[in-house]
């Protein structure tokens, strides 16, 4: 029996490795596309997009950790269907019940690692990602021109360009500036520009060696100017304080403070280390694989047991949120329907492994 039980958890924590860093991966990736997209229009800088591509994946391991863990579960077992290797522990007297131990003592670190970070670690993640998004929308003008982007201020006055931005030596160079004061359109362009911060904080634009084009759309009253130093003043922008989301909030805070939409939350990560401990268990009924039905049918089966799951989870975590149900019907309900589809399922295995015993 040690046997059979070292050699389940080794092979399911090698798939589960393999799963982690595929899922990982894909998640790392698109989430690096988005960021870098964000970079590239100045909303937010390129020292930042990896600051936020990291509390941002930390916000997501929860779910990865839980689908990683059903499908270690599916795949592994699954394959001892299809290798004709279950046949032969179901003739040894290993009934299907006998695979839950070896698959909760692989499971429940898992579950464990998902409980801590579902209602200790993301919620510090998502905080330290929207004050960060919050300092990138606070910025001031100039702290957001891009290299090669049409930029427009905050208080849609101005338009900039910047065709190379040397940050080391706070220099840009080919300036372009499109402003309107006074009902007149300005038009600047210099070679080169830097920014100076006086003695009481203020900060300016400095344009060297440049001209201004001023006048009046649909008139020939246009005045022209060259400069070899023209500073505009920037602008400062108040800090905009945002109340925080339900997400960002520590678990005890939901607690002491129990909203409509804290609730919501609360049955959310309350959700994720059940429903990650029922699916590794509902991944051993599942992973029965029938020849004469296609290999491919209980993996069809259990991708759509997964999505139904999850998404009544989010329907529960909003119909708490629009006080529809209460905690903990929404909670208990949902899981209780899914442990008692996991009791029926092994009820029909039994049934197999009873076939299994009367014809040996």
């Amino acid at each position: 029996m040690k046997i059979f039980h070292n050699s389940l958890v080794r092979e399911c924590a090698g798939t589960a490795i393999a799963t982690f860093v595929v899922l990982l991966g894909i998640t790392v990736t698109t989430q690096l596309v988005r960021f870098l997209g964000l970079a590239a229009g100045g909303s937010i800088t390129f020292a930042g997009v990896f600051a936020l591509l990291a509390l941002t994946s930390f916000n997501y391991l929860p779910v990865l950790l839980s689908l990683t863990l059903f499908i270690a579960v599916l795949m592994t077992l699954s394959r001892a269907y299809r290798d004709s290797e279950m046949i032969i522990w179901f003739g040894a007297g290993l009934s299907p019940t006998r695979w839950v131990m070896p698959v909760m003592s692989f499971a429940l670190p898992i579950v464990l690692l998902v409980a801590l970070l579902s209602f200790l670690l993301s919620p510090w993640a998502i905080t330290k990602s929207e004050e960060f998004r919050a300092y990138m929308d606070n910025r001031d003008d100039a702290s957001q021109v891009t290299a090669g982007v049409f930029r427009e201020s905050k208080q849609n006055d101005r338009v900039f360009f910047v065709e190379n931005v040397n940050e080391g030596e706070n220099m840009v160079a080919n300036v372009f500036v499109s402003s309107t004061q006074h009902h007149k359109n300005g038009v600047m362009v210099a070679n080169r520009g830097f920014l100076e911060t006086i003695g009481n904080g203020d900060r300016f634009l400095v344009l060297l060696n440049g001209r201004r084009y001023e006048g009046t759309p649909g008139t020939t009253d246009y005045k022209i100017s060259e400069f070899e130093r023209y500073a505009m003043r920037i602008e400062t922008r108040d800090a905009k304080a945002s109340a925080p989301s339900a997400k960002s909030l520590p678990t005890l805070t939901l607690l002491q403070d129990p909203t409509p939409l804290n609730l919501g939350e609360l049955a959310w990560r309350i959700g994720l280390p059940l429903s990650a401990l029922i699916l590794a268990l509902l991944a051993i009924p599942l992973s029965f694989v029938n020849p004469r039905a296609g290999r491919s049918l209980n993996l069809v089966m259990a991708i759509l047991i997964y999505m139904i799951y999850n998404n009544v989870i989010s329907i529960t975590q909003a119909w708490i949120a629009q006080q529809r149900v209460s905690l903990p019907v929404g909670v208990l309900g949902v899981h209780a329907a899914m442990f008692a589809l996991l009791l029926l399922l092994f009820a029909r295995r039994m049934t197999l492994f009873s076939m299994v015993r009367l014809f040996k």
